[in-house]
C-alpha cells in the first residue's frame, strides 16, 4: 500500500515524535541498553527524514508555509523542530559535519521562530494569550534549552570554554520563557477553574521543560568554574525538584480527565508531547544522580525510562495505524 504526500497534513508540532524518540535513546544509553539506544537512534533519524517530506510538500502545494505563521500557537509548536535538531545533534556529536548541519538548522530556525513569536505575542493583549495558552507553548523554552545543550557539546568537543558566554544567557532565557508560559497557564487555570476535568497530554511539557532546563544546566556545570558553577548547580537542583513536584499533579489530573472522558485516549499526535517529558525526566534524573552521587536516583531514572518506552510503543503503534487508515483513504 502506498501513500501520497498530499494525503498527509502535518501539524506544527509533528517533530515531537523525533524529540521523544531521541531523548529515549539518550536515556537508554545512560542505563547501558546499547541495542535499544541504537535502534531508537535509527528510528529518530528515519522519522526526522520522513517528516521533512510532507512539510516540504505542503509548503510547495500552497506556495507558502503550510501554517498560519501569524498565530503564536503555530510558531511556538514549531519549536519542536529546534528541539528535534538538538536531540539528534547530541547523538551525532562525534560527527562534526552532521552535528554542524543540525546545529546550523536549529540556530537558524530558533532565530526565525523567535522573531515571529515575539511579533505574534506582542500583537495580542495578555487576556487573549491567556485564553489560548496550553502546555505546548512551553516548547519555546524546550527549544532554547536544546540549543544550550548543542552549544555546550560544541564547547566540549572544541575545548573552547568561551562558548559559555553564549550558552549561559540562552539558559537564563529558557528559564524566563518557562516562567512566562507557566504564569499564563496557571492564570488560565484559575480563570477557568469550573473545568476540573484535568490537563491535556501536552501539559506534561510543564514538567519536561524543567527537566531539559536541568539537563542543560548539568552540561553548563561541567565546564563552568568558581561561583558560576556553584550558582548553576543550585539552580539545576531547584529545577529538577520543581519538575519532580509536577509529576503527582499531572498524574492526578490526567487520570481524572480520563475517568470522565475516556475518549481522550484516542490517538492524537499530541500524545508524543507526553512521551518526551518522561524520557527527558529520566535523562535529567540520571544526570542529577551522577552530580549528587545519589545512586537511588538512577533507579528512579530507570523507572521513567521504561515508562516512557512503554508509552512510546503504544503511541507509535497507534500512529502507524492512523497512517495506514490515511493511506487506505488516499487510494479510494
Amino acid at each position: 500500500m502506498t501513500m501520497r504526500l498530499s494525503a498527509i497534513e502535518p501539524t506544527p508540532d509533528a517533530f515531537a515524535a523525533v524529540m521523544a524518540t531521541g531523548i529515549l535513546s539518550i536515556a537508554a544509553r545512560n542505563h547501558q541498553y546499547a541495542r535499544i539506544s541504537e535502534t531508537l537512534d535509527v528510528l529518530a533519524v528515519f522519522a526526522f527524514s520522513v517528516l521533512l517530506a510532507p512539510v516540504a510538500a505542503a509548503a510547495v502545494r500552497r506556495r507558502v508555509a503550510p501554517w498560519d505563521l501569524e498565530d503564536p500557537d503555530v510558531t511556538l509548536r514549531l519549536f519542536t523542530f529546534v528541539a528535534a535538531c538538538a536531540v539528534l545533534s547530541s547523538r551525532v556529536a562525534s560527527h562534526p559535519m552532521a552535528a554542524g548541519i543540525l546545529g546550523a538548522s536549529a540556530l537558524a530556525s530558533w532565530l526565525w521562530l523567535g522573531v515571529l513569536t515575539v511579533r505574534n505575542i506582542s500583537a495580542r493583549p495578555w487576556p487573549v494569550l491567556r485564553d489560548h495558552v496550553h502546555g505546548a507553548w512551553e516548547l519555546a523554552s524546550v527549544g532554547t534549552s536544546g540549543l544550550v545543550i548543542m552549544v555546550m557539546l560544541l564547547a566540549e568537543h572544541s575545548g573552547r570554554r568561551w562558548w559559555l558566554v553564549a550558552a549561559v544567557p540562552l539558559w537564563v532565557a529558557a528559564i524566563g520563557l518557562y516562567g512566562l508560559m507557566t504564569w499564563l497557564i496557571l492564570w488560565r487555570a484559575l480563570a477557568e477553574r469550573q473545568d476540573r476535568d484535568g490537563f491535556e497530554p501536552d501539559s506534561w511539557i510543564l514538567m519536561g521543560a524543567l527537566a531539559i532546563v536541568t539537563l542543560a544546566g548539568d552540561y553548563l556545570h561541567q565546564l563552568a568554574r568558581g561561583w558560576l558553577a556553584g550558582g548553576i548547580r543550585a539552580v539545576t537542583q531547584v529545577t529538577w525538584l520543581a519538575a519532580t513536584l509536577w509529576i503527582p499533579l499531572l498524574v492526578y489530573f490526567g487520570l481524572r480527565r480520563i475517568s470522565r472522558r475516556p475518549a481522550v485516549l484516542q490517538f492524537a499526535g499530541v500524545w508524543w508531547a507526553m512521551v518526551f517529558p518522561l524520557g527527558m525526566y529520566s535523562a535529567a534524573t540520571y544526570a542529577m544522580s551522577v552530580e549528587l552521587g545519589v545512586r537511588s536516583l538512577q533507579t528512579v531514572s530507570l523507572v521513567f525510562f521504561w515508562d516512557g518506552l512503554a508509552l512510546w510503543l503504544i503511541v507509535a503503534a497507534a500512529g502507524l495505524q492512523r497512517l495506514w487508515c490515511v493511506a487506505a483513504r488516499s487510494r479510494t
